[in-house]
């Protein structure tokens, strides 16, 4: 196992994040964990792990909020060789008569933009140890056809796909893993915005009538991150049932 591994997740505060975070403390020396609004959902992490838990905050909507974040981590030496991209806007039913550029524009500078700052900073640090491991929480919405009523939602899900696909080549010969997860719908807060009615009968779409939890989820996202996934990259690995 290599020595001083230091992990960065994005919306860490998140169900799936502090999840992972629990899952996979041991492996490393120092967990930066980004959060917007909601520190106090780390504060039972920060408890446990004490000092490997570094909490840093951006609001994703704001450029300078991400690129202030960067700069402390750049002051503070935090050189992440793994990245876990969860943090993402909520997903929302809308018709596309009902939308405008404008949507899809806030959409992308919330989801795409940080990730490529973030990334533009730490792969150099990542190609010069020539180690590194990147991870983008997609969606099943890239596996086969999306649902209705959710264009920016899934636009932006595939910006992310093409940008992993394009960094998994950009970057395989300098030993990154650049990979994706993309699970069916989670029982999270992620989906509060979507009415009842949507999330019951995708639920009754599955094998075992049920929404995915969270813990169905993670360890996949551990294993990516584990020696064991040295050779795997530009997957978008789907955790879905064979119907989607």
């Amino acid at each position: 196992m290599r020595e001083n591994k230091t992990l960065f997740v994005t919306g860490a505060s998140s169900e799936l994040g502090t999840a992972l975070i629990e899952l996979v403390a041991d492996n490393y020396d120092t967990i930066v964990a980004h959060y917007r609004s909601s520190a106090s959902r780390l504060l039972p992490l920060e408890e446990k792990l004490g000092d490997k838990l570094v909490m840093v905050q951006a609001d994703f909507a704001d450029a300078m909020s991400v690129r202030k974040m960067l700069d402390f981590m750049a002051e503070k030496e935090l050189k992440p060789d793994h990245v876990v991209h969860l943090a993402a806007a909520p997903m929302e039913n809308e018709k596309f008569k009902k939308l405008g550029w404008c949507d899809f524009a806030a959409a992308t500078e919330t989801d795409l933009r940080p990730i490529v700052d973030i990334l533009g900073d730490f792969l150099p640090f990542m190609t010069k140890q020539k180690y590194g491991k990147v991870i983008f929480m997609l969606t099943s919405c890239t596996v086969g056809m999306p649902p209705k009523y959710k264009s920016v939602y899934t636009t932006t899900k595939y910006a992310l796909l093409g940008l992993m696909k394009s960094l998994a080549v950009e970057y395989a010969d300098k030993g990154i893993t650049v990979n994706g997860v993309s699970p069916e719908m989670i029982e999270t807060r992620f989906l509060d915005n979507l009415p009842d009615l949507i999330k019951e009968m995708n639920a009754a779409d599955m094998p075992m009538g049920k929404n995915l939890t969270v813990d169905q989820v993670v360890p996949t996202l551990a294993f990516l991150l584990s020696d064991g996934a040295d050779m795997i990259s530009g997957q978008n690995i789907a955790i879905t049932d064979s119907k989607h």
